[in-house]
């Protein structure tokens, strides 16, 4: 029991006490006025307890001088010479609990005082004969309180001590792993450097045509660059200390991250990728796109691992509310499933539902973990539903502010027709997946407020077609290749026919047929709802044409050579000129002799730091007379880097291993006030 509890025991045993007491003192015609005194005692040291105003271990000294006096008094009647032993070690071991030892001590000095004022025979009563028998009496009630006093004062002592050295393995426990996250933390940092290397050269090396092990070698490096970013991330979300990098972004690019994800999956080959993306979600919304983005990739990825056969489910849908909308990220998978006990360990960190097997998953464990300490630190929280063998779902929920609230998908108002969704339902083993195509074309449907109408034969689907205005038919690839003839057909009338396929399909010569390239979402569907026809597109996403920078003159400071080179190569792409360094000084001096651009600074480097070296030379820039961007280019990439960068005076913060996309939209930023997208003259 905790002290509270212990006081509120200790208080009801003081009440059975007093009520005890006054019924005795009516029984042996004790003092009249002394119950009325004890029944106000004890409603007031309820009343004190029962608050919370007064200072605990002032509200427990006085209810123990308050049993302190009921014992005093009951001690002092000469009928109570061979009981007040008795009160006293009941006293004791009550408050033993309260672990105070000088409570103990009162004690036994209260009850050889009470022994005194009885053994120097008050004129109370008949006075006391002290043969043999009162004697051994007398000194057995001696022995047996000094023996409690005893074992009660060792006792509390022990759990004193227990406690210090509890209090100490708790400090020794946080300290350990308070140090060993530092060590994850510093060692992730480390590993980001020869990461960002063997990335970069393994670029190199496709671009040459190095062929396959150079693909492979990529691979690893992105795989390892991922769990090193999973290892910071767990970090800071064990330490509570998650910073949120928050700016607009597009609703649409979270849905084309997934898409891209699972292209790239090896080990979702066998699976199916169903996307629901609700149509009335935001077109820009503002928060921490990249830890969004990293949600999603180890929700998916958890779901690829632990899912054999059928497929997976992504929703994404929000709710209006004061402050923008509750934006709800939802994936369920036809897998393996969790039990209670899994459920459990998720929010413990490290959880991995194989531990046991043969690791064909993979994963390091920590995804959930990170998933949990990224939604609670967006103010937003996580549900799991979860059956063994029978699936899960992970719904993430997180407010978002609106800068967009325009609808992120939206037919043309001139669209006038009815839209038949061709699915034959016995195709599909996993019944789940049957359900996850229903209620993605239910929604879409819904969300566009388009008439769609399912038909599982080609039966059903030139009925329909005779009775309904129909203007585009949906359907899978083994639908197409069962009645491969009659859609080719269909397709030549005035109908737009769109087949969900892979790659790999065999199509005619002439076909009309549109291809949407799996796996099946919103987007090619509404492309293809616009445009029609014109459509006919080999792949519907939207690709964003790579920024020139032409005329922009850069120079890049590392430590590390291997950097140099690869930095070197990739920014040459953009249509830059580049320079290197490989030390603050050196950069220093570099930029003393020519007037660049852009400077891409390293932050740590031995003799001369990144932020010292930025410093210096922007006061050189000031005698000079020049303007000068500074960007940090560091696999210093912990939570709150980038601000912390800003903030000593940097233009822009750039991590490794280096993010196309992110170099991309840090120098179209960087660049806007000085030069134009593709590289214009300088303003």
């Amino acid at each position: 029991m905790n002290q509270k509890k212990n006081e509120k025991f200790i208080v009801a045993l003081a009440t059975i006490a007093s009520v005890g007491l006054v019924v005795e003192n009516y029984l042996m015609g004790w003092e009249f006025w002394v119950p009325v005194v004890v029944l106000a005692g004890m409603i007031l040291i309820w009343m004190i307890s029962l608050t919370d105003r007064i200072d605990q271990d002032l509200r427990i000294l006085f209810h123990f001088g308050f049993a302190a006096l009921l014992v005093f008094y009951h001690g002092i009647h000469r009928t109570s010479l061979f009981d007040s032993a008795l009160i006293v070690v009941l006293v004791m071991a009550t408050y033993s609990v309260l672990r105070k030892v000088y409570m103990m001590h009162f004690m036994l000095a209260e009850f050889f005082a009470i022994l005194f004022i009885q053994l120097i025979n008050l004129p109370e009563g008949e006075p006391v004969v002290y043969d043999r028998l009162t004697v051994s009496r007398l000194l057995l009630q001696i022995v047996v309180v000094l023996f409690v006093y005893n074992v009660s004062v060792r006792s509390i002592n022990d759990r004193i001590d227990d406690d210090e050295e509890k209090k100490v393995m708790d400090r020794l426990i946080a300290s350990n792993n308070e140090s060993m996250e530092d060590f994850l933390s510093n060692i992730s940092h480390e590993l980001r450097t020869p990461v960002n290397v063997v990335n970069g050269m393994s670029d190199l090396l496709i671009k040459k045509g190095a062929g396959s092990e150079a693909m492979s070698i990529k691979g690893a490096g992105v795989r390892l660059a991922c769990q090193i970013e999973d290892i910071q991330d767990y970090t800071e979300c064990k330490k509570e200390d998650v910073y949120l990098d928050e700016e607009n972004y597009m609703s649409t690019s979270l849905i084309n991250d997934v898409v891209t994800s699972f292209r790239m999956n090896d080990n979702a080959k066998d699976l199916e990728l169903v996307v629901d993306l609700d149509p009335l979600v935001p077109t820009m919304m503002y928060g921490d796109i990249k830890k969004l983005h990293k949600i999603y990739r180890h929700l998916l990825e958890n779901a690829v691992k632990f899912t054999r056969r059928g497929g997976i489910l992504v929703r994404m849908y929000s709710e209006n509310t004061d402050y923008g909308v509750n934006l709800t990220i939802e994936m369920t998978d036809t897998g393996i499933g969790m039990s209670r006990n899994d459920l459990h360990s998720v929010t413990e960190g490290m959880y991995q539902a194989n531990k046991k097997r043969n690791r064909s998953s993979g994963g390091i464990g920590l995804g959930l973990f990170i998933v949990y300490g990224f939604a609670h630190s967006m103010g937003g929280f996580v549900r799991i539903e979860s059956e063994k063998r029978n699936g899960t779902t992970i719904r993430v929920t997180v407010p978002q502010k609106v800068v967009d609230g325009t609808p992120c998908l939206a037919l043309r108002d001139s669209f006038d027709g009815a839209v038949l969704f061709h699915v034959r339902p016995d195709k599909y083993k996993v019944p789940g997946l049957r359900d996850f195509y229903r209620e993605m074309a239910s929604n879409l449907a819904k969300g566009i407020r388009v008439p769609l109408y399912a038909a599982e034969t080609v039966y059903e689907v030139e009925r329909l077609k005779e009775k309904l205005k129909v203007s585009h038919v949906f359907m899978g690839q083994e639908e197409y290749e069962e009645n491969k003839g009659y859609f080719e057909e269909l397709a030549k009338e005035d109908i737009v026919v769109a087949v969900s396929a892979d790659k790999d399909i065999q199509m005619p010569a002439e076909s009309r047929i549109l291809l949407m390239p799996k796996p099946l979402y919103a987007y090619p569907v509404i492309r293809i709802l616009n445009d029609g026809s014109s459509a006919q597109i080999a792949d519907l996403e939207e690709k964003a044409e790579r920024p020139s920078f032409e005329g922009v003159s850069a120079l890049i400071v590392d430590d590390e050579p291997m950097n140099l080179v690869v930095a070197s190569s990739l920014f040459r792409e953009y249509g830059m000129s580049i320079d290197t360094a490989g030390s603050g000084k050196e950069a220093i001096r570099k930029y003393h002799d020519n007037d660049y651009d852009v400077i891409f600074m390293d932050h740590m480097m031995p003799e001369m730091d990144g932020v010292e070296t930025m410093k210096q030379i922007r006061t050189l820039a000031g005698d000079l007379g020049r303007e000068i961007i500074i960007v940090a280019l560091t696999a210093n990439a912990v939570s709150g880097a980038r601000e912390m960068f800003i903030r000593e005076g940097f233009d822009g913060f750039i991590a490794k291993p280096i993010d196309t996309k992110d170099y991309e939209r840090v120098m179209l930023r960087v660049l806007s006030g000085s030069q134009t997208a593709k590289g214009g003259e300088k303003k």
